[in-house]
């Protein structure tokens, strides 16, 4: 854009130039009326200097207005939250947000086969247009510590689209995520593994407890992987492990999850939480796919390189960005969160050696048909979301500058609290390893 108006400025100063040319060379017929800038005109033309000044002149006026240009760009952005946003363009650029997205990396998982979603950008915004009005009916406004907007269109979207025979949650809190199974799905069977019955939240405020929900919940709890799932289909009358959904939610080692999930049989996963390297309480699919090997992934600890310097910028824009010092821990291990492998709520902090974490990705590989990681729901000058780094994200569904479509989807009428909790959700189809 910014070509764009070079070249119209140019255009102009080039026909303006011409037409000096035509009165110069009709000197004659205004001799008796010379203004005082025609005799300026005049004098530079005998001596030979105004192309010069034309040159300079042309050059002062693009400058001054491309200031301005400038200046009314970064003044737009800097509207769009309380942090530093004019200072952040122009240390990032005129291509404003956008450019921002996956510029530090996005480490996806290696699939088997190079496999992807069936869905496409276009399935995504037609799902968003569809799942605002309904978001606006959910029973608890404020989740706080819960799922946000994006995940929650996430979920709805995945589950939607899949159509399976019967869902599973582990981790519930208090019930949001069961109420948007069920959005999805209105009349297929949940199951909801967790520690705190839903409804025990209903004597402190809003809550959701579905009629249609087998809970594995309070004195019935039983852990995801002590649940005899064979057993549980059965009853369920559910034969096809493959028409099965599994969110979950609950904050633990997803290595962990995984493993039990393929002891079990099922096939389509989602993490609710997929933290980036060195933010979370638990070790997530992200964390075991950041590697060397992999296009994204991979980090120093040395601070004087070009990364420690993008990262320190970052970190005073972006309430979760990561700065080298909080990225490496001791002995400059930066995989996990400082070296170590999070779980249960951060309860558990094992170290691991970057040898064990290079093997846990390698089974993960090894498992792995689909790894698809939920975009952001729009860019930040949008949402005026403050938490997430876009360096470390995939580009947005909804780009920056698209007011209008963001508009038109509904967007615009969410509070803006509701695009805080972005953390990467991630759908996964897995299946057995393959024999050599």
């Amino acid at each position: 854009m910014l070509e764009r108006m070079m070249s119209m400025r140019r255009g102009a100063h080039m026909e303006d130039d011409e037409g000096d040319e035509e009165g110069i060379g009709d000197e004659s017929k205004t001799k008796k009326h010379l203004s005082i800038a025609t005799r300026i005109t005049n004098y530079f033309t005998r001596t030979g200097y105004l192309c010069p000044i034309i040159i300079l002149t042309a050059i002062a006026i693009f400058t001054i207005s491309s200031f301005f240009v400038t200046s009314r760009d970064l003044l737009c952005v800097s509207s769009v939250s309380s942090f530093d946003r004019l200072s952040r363009s122009r240390f990032f650029g005129l291509d404003g947000l956008e450019s921002d997205f996956g510029s530090l990396g996005v480490p996806w998982c290696r699939s088997k086969q190079g496999k992807t979603v069936e869905w496409t950008s276009k399935d995504l915004l037609q799902g968003l247009e569809e799942f605002v009005p309904i978001y606006e009916t959910r029973p608890i406004k404020n989740n706080m510590y819960g799922m946000g907007f994006d995940h929650s269109f996430g979920l709805w979207f995945i589950a939607r689209w899949l159509k399976p025979d019967i869902m599973i949650e582990s981790g519930a809190f208090k019930g949001h995520s069961t109420w948007v199974l069920r959005q999805a799905m209105p009349n297929t069977r949940i199951i909801s593994v967790t520690p705190r019955h839903p409804e025990k939240y209903l004597k402190k405020g809003p809550a959701y407890v579905d009629g249609n929900c087998t809970y594995f919940a309070g004195k019935d709890f039983i852990d995801f992987g002590s649940v005899d799932w064979k057993t549980v289909m059965k009853k369920h009358g559910v034969t096809d492990l493959s028409r099965v959904l599994i969110f979950f939610d609950d904050h633990q080692n997803e290595l962990k999850r995984l493993k039990q999930a393929l002891k079990a049989g099922f096939s389509n996963l989602v993490f609710e939480d997929n933290y980036d390297t060195g933010t979370g309480d638990h070790y997530s699919l992200r964390q075991i796919c950041d590697q060397f090997y992999i296009q994204g992934g991979g980090h120093s600890c040395f601070e004087d390189s070009d990364e420690a310097r993008v990262r320190s910028r970052r970190k005073s824009f972006w309430e979760k960005a990561v700065d080298t010092r909080e990225l490496c821990g001791p002995g400059e291990a930066w995989w996990g969160v400082r070296g170590y492998m999070r779980d249960d709520f951060n309860h558990t902090n094992k170290p691991i050696s970057y040898q064990q974490h290079f093997q846990n990705s390698r089974f993960v590989e090894s498992i792995l048909d689909v790894y698809w990681e939920l975009p952001p729901v729009a860019g930040p000058s949008l949402t005026h979301q403050t938490r997430y780094d876009p360096a470390r994200a995939p580009s947005p569904i909804v780009e920056d500058g698209r007011f209008g479509l963001f508009q038109r989807l509904g967007l615009s009428r969410l509070e803006k609290s509701v695009f805080n909790g972005y953390t990467q959700m991630v759908y996964l189809q897995i299946s057995a390893k393959e024999s050599s």
